[in-house]
């Protein structure tokens, strides 16, 4: 067996070393190609359970998560009696019977008045 580093058979089996590497990096290529990542072009999938729709204005609006629901709440556009639906619930139910709704009005802090 030969040993030198410029051999025809270390050659060899160098060239064949890179023309399996290339076919492999080009199988990877295709498959992450045709692959669906979310938030490449597409929505992310999001937990339902985290998504709320509300009645605002008369008409159905959402999907809003906490954070939006949190800020709706801040600007008065939610308020107790307000009509809230999530996936899992079988009808709209007025905001002060919703729960988590509840909790998202402790935590949500006041707005703030120019006087502070």
């Amino acid at each position: 067996m030969n040993t030198n580093f410029y051999s025809m058979d270390k050659l060899v089996e160098f060239g064949m070393s890179v023309a399996v590497a290339g076919q492999m990096m080009s199988a990877m290529n295709q498959s992450l190609n045709q692959m669906q990542m979310p938030g490449a072009g597409k929505a992310m999938p999001v937990n339902p359970d985290n998504f709320y729709y509300a009645v605002i204005d008369g008409s159905q609006s959402g999907p809003y998560s906490l954070a939006e629901m949190s800020r709706l709440i801040a600007e008065k556009k939610i308020v107790k009696e307000t009509y809230i639906w999530k996936p899992g619930m079988s009808q709209w139910e007025l905001a002060e019977n919703v729960g988590e709704v509840l909790r998202l009005v402790a935590i949500t802090p006041p707005p703030v008045h120019s006087s502070c």
